[in-house]
């Protein structure tokens, strides 16, 4: 820690650059361990600064570190709420606002952050939790702490392909190379290749890997388009993909969305890349499920599904709330 000469002659404290041209593998723990120690920093005594997303493009570094956009609220430093379930835990307890994806209020942040928890719990990525709490929830400094691109395509690597296995892209706010090379100061990952390879991640097909949990219904309930109580006909293999086609009677709309009326006279669904995945659910076929999806072009994509289990309390108590639950805005996050 030092100070350093910002814009307008103003002095501030500052990490240096050089403290990390160290060996990668020692200084991944010791950068984490400095910008914690350094978060009780007061926010308000600094400007505020963002990465230039043309930084990496012009090959510059150290000359951007104190340029880039203000933000029209002062900073501030907030305790990490209990209810941010995406960061609370993450290893720090403080945030910073306005945070690194340009949401000024908490309850901005909390809407946002929430359509993301559902990814956590596939742990397609050791690193997927540091990354998107980095930007969602930054460490409380004097200057905005990136990830390091490196990180970024890591994590988009392991977690792209099950986010569109839901129809979902990896967002053009992730686009990796908007943050800086790893010889600039930034968070790099935190766990090597080998190590993140070693995170348990389940074999059976994405959208049957749900516990039956009132919690990880109602995070279902709000990332889908639609949601209902069914009978299945048949399920075969199509295309690489599973096709699940609805018994035509008996019915129960739960969240009607993006479906159309006509639509569910004959239902078909899909687990996309599902062939060849297993799916408990429907090995045996049960006597009715809970289906979630979401439309994707002519598609209609399996989300969550779970045999409807009547005597399970959990499936009761989501039941009862989904009506009254506030979701958060699944459209704008993934924007």
């Amino acid at each position: 820690m030092g100070t350093c000469r910002g814009p307008h002659g103003v002095t501030r404290t500052c990490v240096c650059v050089r403290v990390c041209v160290c060996v990668r593998s020692a200084c991944a723990y010791a950068l984490l361990a400095l910008l914690v120690s350094a978060a009780t920093a007061t926010a308000e005594e600094y400007d505020y600064y963002g990465w230039p997303p043309d930084a990496a493009a012009h090959g510059s570094h150290g000359s951007h570190a104190h340029t880039g956009r203000f933000y029209a609220k002062q900073p501030q430093c907030l305790d990490i709420p209990a209810d941010l379930r995406l960061c609370y835990g993450v290893g720090y307890k403080r945030m910073r606002l306005p945070n690194l994806l340009e949401h000024e209020t908490l309850a901005e942040v909390r809407q946002q952050a929430g359509s993301w928890v559902p990814l956590l719990a596939k742990r397609c990525h050791a690193d997927t939790q540091v990354f998107l709490c980095s930007l969602f929830a930054p460490v409380c400094l004097d200057r905005p702490i990136y990830p390091c691109r490196s990180l970024c395509e890591a994590v988009r690597d392991a977690c792209a392909p099950v986010m569109e296995t839901y129809g979902f892209p990896w967002p053009p706010m992730l686009t990796c190379s908007k943050f800086p090379l790893d010889n600039d100061l930034c968070i790099p990952m935190q766990y090597s290749t080998g190590h993140a390879t070693q995170t348990p991640v389940s074999k059976v097909c994405p959208p049957c890997d749900n516990e039956l949990k009132a919690d990880t219904i109602l995070e279902h309930f709000c990332a889908s388009d639609f949601v209902l109580k069914l009978k299945l006909k048949e399920v075969k293999k199509e295309r690489g993909d599973r096709k699940l086609v609805a018994a035509q009677k008996k019915k129960k709309v739960l969240k009607l969305g993006v479906l159309r009326k006509k639509e569910l006279k004959k239902l078909v669904l899909y687990i996309k890349n599902g062939a060849n995945c297993p799916c408990p659910q429907l090995e045996p076929l049960g006597p009715a499920y809970l289906l979630m999806g979401r439309r994707l072009e002519q598609q209609l994509l399996v989300m969550a599904i779970h045999q409807w289990d009547k005597r399970s309390k959990e499936l009761k108590f989501a039941l009862k709330y989904m009506k009254s639950h506030q979701c958060p805005s699944y459209h704008t996050a993934f924007q």
